[in-house]
């Protein structure tokens, strides 16, 4: 990762705090409301614990605002269509071995999320995870093991997978680097 993504991700614990400071929420209400505890939140806002991409998601929607505020710091402008360039998403990195690109950043009221999704099989596995909602995935480029409420599921570049989200779910590359587009609608 370089210093200019190291520089952007440091700064998200900052733009929490301080939105949450302007909407006059507690640390403990803004842990109570996305379902985590008030110590795991504190880490977040500090900058102690990396957050996870689905509790980032939470985050901002207890702020009252855009994932995309968080991220970079400025609105979504579009509305009617948002193109993004190959390589120009947002890039987010919240777990080990996990690379997101946001794929619709820019897109205002958006209820679906597009992620571009790099798994790095040298790193660790990741726990799995819940979220509210539903998620698609696609894999591009290689092979990826998901785990959907404890099934696992091998899938080859062009397969796809779609499942609850509020099911344990985690992907991991097969054989080498792996690319999948992942979907989440948590509205």
């Amino acid at each position: 990762m370089t210093d200019d993504k190291d520089a952007s991700l440091a700064q998200i614990p900052g733009r929490i705090r301080e939105l949450r400071e302007i909407e006059e929420i507690s640390a403990i209400d803004a842990a109570r409301d996305i379902g985590i505890s008030p110590g795991d939140y504190d880490k977040y806002e500090s900058g102690e614990k990396d957050i996870p991409i689905s509790v980032l998601y939470k985050i901002a929607q207890c702020l009252g605002v855009d994932a995309t505020v968080l991220l970079t710091g400025e609105d979504p402008r579009m509305e009617s269509a948002s193109v993004c360039r190959k390589g120009q998403g947002v890039q987010i990195e919240r777990y080990p071995g996990y690379e997101y690109s946001s794929l619709a950043y820019n897109f205002r009221g958006r209820t679906l999320e597009p992620l571009l999704v790099y798994l790095d099989p040298s790193k660790e596995d990741a726990p799995p995870v819940t979220h509210f909602g539903q998620e698609f995935n696609y894999v591009t480029e290689g092979s990826v093991k998901v785990t959907v409420g404890g099934r696992e599921y091998i899938l080859d570049e062009g397969d796809s997978i779609y499942f609850d989200a509020g099911l344990p779910h985690g992907q991991c590359a097969v054989k080498g680097p792996a690319r999948f587009i992942t979907i989440i609608q948590e509205k």
